[in-house]
């Protein structure tokens, strides 16, 4: 059997030679474990096959010809039960009918039946002569043909008398009894001469009484070679061509036309799709039950085949002693095997009539071979040991398809091959079919990453799958031996020896460092996938440490900061020394934050910090002063998002003074943030914050005061000292600023001067703001600091909480000689002695100033109407002159008149008012009502007679009684008068 494919999809099971040289196989019928051959010299050979023959455990790579197989070996697998003779004519065809257990056998024109055992004689047919093909019809599996032996029970009862004689032609069945023992339907489609023939044969228990009923009959063609009956067509292959008759109407129609010269016509029905194929010469051409071409075509070998043969997914072609096995979807032709010489004569091939068959019969006319289909899971297996990747993968693509492969078997294979590949340094395919299995666990990848005895060792399962790989190394080993392999081939190469290693290793062999880069990447590729499926706790925390471990292997800085500051599973103890020791000191401070070791992140961030600020740390991407700024804010900025978190006081106190000294703005962050559930103390945060930085301790102050709403005396007199201190500060650099000295000064300025201040707004509108809204802190104690200084709007502040007000309009009306704010501060005042002592002071400013007459004068104008004029001439100072005032003076005057006299005005109208309210109020009073007999109450309408009653100012009237209960300011329309008030014209409007 020579090997011409890789795959070996059939194995020979049995070898059987003809028991004489007289005898030569014509037909060949195969039945679950029973074969019959026929002979051209019309007897019929029943062979049974043992029904469970020893397989071979795998094929053999290079399996021998069958000729060197050991035919006793495989003659013990078959066995002549019996032989009967037909006829003298050659048999042609075999059904055989094995659900009762019967044969029918076309030979010299008639049809001849017997048992499946070929025990009782053999009967022939009569009624039948000349009979040239036969086919027996098959029904889809989901088909809706017809049924041809419905219309049986029309028949009369002459015509069922009939057919016992014989066969007449009718459309009935014998009687009714012979109907009830059928044991099925079995119709057959036979040619005699021009006539197509449709029958239907009628057994009994006693196949002496077996008879047929002709259930159509139709006009055919001359010379029909080949016939295939599916559903409701019935397909006939002539010399010219092949033709579709329908058996319910009698149409028929051409489906092919052959070529002159052509091979004779060939038909074979397809089981497993219910498909039928067609040979033109040498290409199958496959239809459906219609005539209609499905799928592709089969190219056969040249030539064309002598017989065809169903198997499963495969089509059976023998010719010359050679069988070739063909794929029926991609029409490959996988498997080709020799069973005899060349021009060894006519070849048959036999196969079992169902969609799952195991076996196929091959005969030359001396001698009989049985194959059996190798299962689909040793035809893998034996790809797999031959390094046949790509076909092993074909095929179960094929297999898949079918529907012949279960999820658990399609997933163990994809982890197989996966295995078998990353051994054969294909990693990325190796990976890609790791990612294919569902049955795969993570941690069968472990062995690859790191050697045994590790802390996941008992985590492996110990799955050999089909133990065709080695078990698992680390990949450095499989680099080292899949070199030192390929170094082999090259070697055995030069020598003429064939070697299975790929090719593209031996004509550009790859480096150590390349393969082992290629390794880690794909195994870093699968983890991460692995990272999202549904992991017990263990497996997860040796994926994401040994994702880690490679990372760092091939320097990812990135992805190893991205997942040890995302939420992860590493074990800190496993990396902590790793990762210390090949400097990734970032990553490991992201990872021993994200499993809350603050303590041990900050110490490695402040490290940082101070090797950046020395120049240790260097990023080629930067210039160097870019650099170590970067490196040092970057570190300052992720350890105070530790400590923004944190509630341990200690912890955060002792890290703030070296983030301050980097950035002020993250220490003010840190002590002001929201995210701890206990805030820390105020009085141990103040006591620890550097006096030095005092914009540090103003924001956190100002966050207590603003942000906590804290009422404690002593942190608003804190902040109001702290603010009046730097606006004392900066003011005296303001005025230093515009000295003669200032560049001597500009140099001597520290670097903290030079740093830009962390809140943008003036200290001094800081501090005239909070020593305006708060109330808390203590003024004496502020008023203390800033006596000598120059800061006068803030002395007139604290003066006016102290209640001082005549230093504050001192302060602000002399000193600051702001007369706009001076005059508000007397408004709010509200007397007008203080308009008076804000004038003496305009007038007499004391300490030599001369007087301020303009703020005097613009007092008098705006506030004038408010003074008494006499107590304005006895204060205005002779020195001011008249010309100044005299305006002033007169519409004083002026006003004061006008006042006088609208005083007197409204007086008289009061006065009038109050009269004519005397008037209306009398006439009120005075008015008559007429009461009399008729007269009701408005309320509950009772007679009034004598009653006392009462009346509203809108005229109604009420009982007493219904008055004490009404009101006297609510009348019976429910107004009420005090709410509600009722004007009446009086005297002075109608006047």
């Amino acid at each position: 059997m020579a090997k011409l494919k890789s795959r070996i999809a059939l194995e020979p099971i049995a070898h059987f030679d003809l028991p004489t040289h007289h005898l030569s196989v014509s037909s060949l019928s195969l039945s679950q474990s029973t074969l019959y051959v026929g002979t051209r010299n019309g007897s019929l050979l029943l062979l049974s096959l043992n029904p469970t023959p020893t397989p071979t455990p795998t094929p053999t790579p290079n399996p021998p010809p069958i000729e060197s197989v050991s035919f006793a070996s495989l003659s013990r697998n078959v066995s002549l039960l019996r032989t009967v003779s037909v006829s003298g004519s050659p048999v042609e065809s075999i059904f055989v009918l094995s659900e009762i257990g019967v044969v029918l056998v076309l030979s010299d024109g008639f049809l001849f039946i017997t048992d499946s055992l070929l025990i009782h004689p053999v009967k022939k047919l009569g009624g039948l002569k000349g009979v040239s093909v036969i086919a027996r019809r098959f029904r889809g599996t989901h088909s809706q043909s017809t049924d041809l032996t419905d219309n049986a029970s029309n028949s009369s009862k002459g015509q069922r008398i009939l057919d016992k004689f014989g066969g007449v032609r009718t459309n009935g069945v014998k009687s009714k009894d012979l109907e009830q023992n059928r044991e099925g339907n079995y119709v057959f489609a036979l040619v005699i001469g021009k006539k197509l023939m449709l029958i239907e044969l009628v057994l009994s228990s006693d196949l002496a009484n077996a008879s047929f009923v002709i259930l159509r009959e139709m006009q055919c063609f001359d010379g029909v070679k080949s016939m295939v009956w599916l559903d409701d067509s019935i397909i006939v292959g002539t010399i010219n061509g092949y033709s579709l008759f329908s058996c319910v109407t009698g149409q028929s129609g051409v489906i092919f036309s052959l070529p002159d010269l052509s091979r004779p016509p060939l038909l074979k029905l397809l089981w497993r799709n219910w498909e039928v194929l067609l040979l033109v010469d040498n290409v199958g051409v496959i239809v459906d039950a219609l005539g209609q071409p499905v799928g592709g075509s089969l190219v056969f070998r040249k030539g064309g085949p002598d017989s065809i043969g169903d198997l499963s997914s495969y089509v059976v072609v023998v010719r010359d002693g050679k069988m070739d096995l063909y794929h029926k979807k991609s029409g490959n032709c996988i498997q080709t095997l020799t069973f005899g010489v060349e021009g060894v004569g006519q070849c048959i091939v036999a196969n079992e009539e169902n969609r799952s068959g195991e076996f196929a019969a091959v005969a030359t006319p001396t001698k009989l071979i049985c194959f059996r289909k190798v299962p689909s899971e040793e035809q893998i297996k034996d790809l797999l040991r031959k390094k046949n990747f790509n076909e092993a993968i074909s095929l179960v693509e094929e297999l898949e398809c079918e529907g012949e492969l279960s999820k658990e078997v399609l997933s163990l294979f994809h982890a197989q091959v996966g295995f078998l590949l990353l051994f054969d340094l294909h990693f990325k395919e190796a990976v890609d079919h790791f990612l294919q299995s569902e049955t795969m666990q993570p941690s069968e990848v472990f062995p690859f990453i790191m050697r045994d005895p590790n802390r996941w060792s008992l985590l492996v399962p110990r799955n050999r799958y089909w133990g065709l790989h080695p078990p698992p190394v680390p990949l450095e080993d499989i680099v080292d031996d899949g070199l030192l392999a390929i170094q082999r081939a090259i070697f055995l190469r030069k020598a003429g020896v064939e070697t299975v290693v790929d090719e593209r290793f031996l004509s550009n062999p790859p480096t150590r460092a390349e393969l082992l880069e290629s390794a880690i990447k794909n195994i870093i590729r699968y983890l991460e996938v692995s990272r999202q499926k549904d992991l017990t706790l263990a497996v997860k925390e040796g994926v994401d440490t040994l994702l880690m471990y490679l990372y760092r292997a091939l320097n990812y800085v990135d992805d190893m900061e991205k997942l040890a500051s995302s939420e992860n599973y590493c074990i800190v103890e496993e990396l902590e020394t790793l990762l210390d020791g090949s400097g990734h000191l970032r990553a490991l401070a992201f990872l021993c934050a994200s499993k809350g070791m603050s303590s041990k992140a900050l110490a490695i961030w402040r490290i940082l910090a101070r090797n950046y600020s020395s120049g240790l740390w260097k990023d080629p991407g930067m210039h160097d002063g870019a650099c170590v700024t970067s490196g040092r804010e970057t570190a300052a900025t992720e350890a105070s998002n530790i400590l923004e978190d944190s509630s341990d006081q200690d912890l955060v106190l002792q890290h703030l003074a070296w983030i301050a000294d980097l950035n002020p703005a993250l220490a003010v962050r840190i002590l002001t943030s929201e995210k701890r559930t206990n805030q820390l103390s105020p009085d141990e945060v103040i006591a620890a914050i550097d006096p030095k930085k005092v914009e540090i301790l103003q924001c956190y102050l100002q966050w207590l005061i603003e942000e906590q709403d804290s009422d404690d005396t002593r942190l608003h007199t804190l902040y109001a000292l702290s603010l009046a201190k730097s606006a004392i500060e900066s003011f005296n650099s303001e005025s230093s600023s515009q000295s003669p000295d200032t560049g001597r000064q500009e140099h001597l300025k520290t670097p903290d001067n030079q740093r830009e201040s962390i809140i943008q707004s003036p200290v001094r509108n800081r501090l005239q703001i909070f020593l305006q809204s708060s109330d808390l802190y203590d003024p004496e104690e502020v008023l203390d600091l800033i006596q000598d200084s120059e800061l006068w709007l803030e002395k007139a502040i604290l003066y006016r909480k102290l209640g001082q007000e005549s230093l504050v309009l001192q302060i602000l009306a002399l000193k600051l000689e702001d007369s706009e704010a001076a005059e508000q501060y007397c408004a709010e005042i509200g007397r007008p002695d203080a308009y008076m002592q804000l004038l003496d002071m305009y007038l007499d400013p004391q300490d030599g100033k001369e007087p301020m007459f303009k703020a005097a004068v613009r007092l008098l104008h705006n506030r004038g109407e408010s003074l008494d004029p006499l107590q304005v001439l006895e204060t205005l100072s002779p020195d001011m002159p008249l010309q100044l005032a005299s305006e002033t003076i007169l519409r004083m005057l002026r006003a004061r008149l006008h006042h006088h006299r609208q005083g007197q005005i409204v007086h008289y109208l009061s006065r009038a008012v109050h009269i004519d309210a005397r008037l209306a109020r009398l006439e009120e009073r005075s008015r008559l009502v007429q009461i009399n007999d008729e007269s009701l109450c408005d309320s509950c309408h009772a007679r009034l007679g004598t009653k006392l009653f009462a009346m509203y100012p809108d005229d109604t009237v009420v009982c007493y009684k219904c008055f004490r209960r009404q009101g006297e300011s609510t009348s019976v329309t429910g107004r009420d008068f005090k709410q509600d008030v009722l004007f009446k014209p009086g005297w002075l409007v109608t006047r």
